[in-house]
């Protein structure tokens, strides 16, 4: 199942990501809205919508009037709008997209579970350490390293070719930057025996 296969990270060099927990009230997108289910236009929600947007219209012949209330009508009928699920589960995979290249991979959101019941969610959200960096660099290792290689070179191809040295400015208390640091990510995000010696 594609929604899952975020879960090979776990037998990865990667580190394991966390699971964070809410109990409340509806709050939880996924992964941008609240969870919510589409359905049909109603007779009654697509005549007064059919007959609004046939107000908007100057028809003086009533033949004519009553064929396009039928035509509106009828494409109402077919219309779904979204409402909020009372009762129901959701499973939303990681979210990414590529920008520039095939292999230039922009994390979006992270893996939600989600059940409502009446107003109230228990939602599951994976939480990765430094989530951008974690879940695109372990795409490009999912999808775009050889194989047939071992783990540990394969991480060795990640680093060359999938690079996330950056350099971070650090503000002091005046707010201005004190100092420049360069960090590699792959630092951060691999489990410790997959790391430079």
């Amino acid at each position: 199942m594609r929604k899952l296969s975020f879960l090979r990270a776990l037998n990865s060099p990667f580190r394991p990501f966390r699971l964070r927990w809410y109990f409340g009230q509806t709050a939880i997108g996924t992964p941008y809205f609240y969870p919510r289910k589409w359905v049909k236009y109603t007779v009654t929600e697509a005549t007064i919508a059919a007959r609004e947007e046939l107000n908007g219209k100057n028809i003086m012949n009533v033949a004519e009037a009553q064929s396009e209330f039928n035509r509106l009508f009828d494409k109402y009928r077919s219309y779904l709008k979204p409402v909020p699920k009372k009762v129901g589960f959701d499973l939303v995979g990681l979210g990414w997209k590529t920008k520039w290249e095939d292999t230039d991979y922009r994390f979006e959101w992270a893996p939600v579970f989600s059940f409502v019941f009446f107003g109230y969610q228990i939602a599951v959200t994976v939480r990765a350490p430094e989530q951008h960096h974690y879940w695109e660099a372990w795409l490009y290792y999912d999808r775009d390293t050889d194989k047939t290689k071992s783990k540990k070179e394969r991480i060795e191809q990640c680093r060359r070719e999938f690079s996330l040295t950056c350099k971070v400015w650090h503000k002091g208390k005046s707010g201005k930057t004190d100092r420049e640091e360069t960090v590699d990510y792959y630092d951060v995000i691999l489990k410790t025996k997959y790391l430079k010696p």
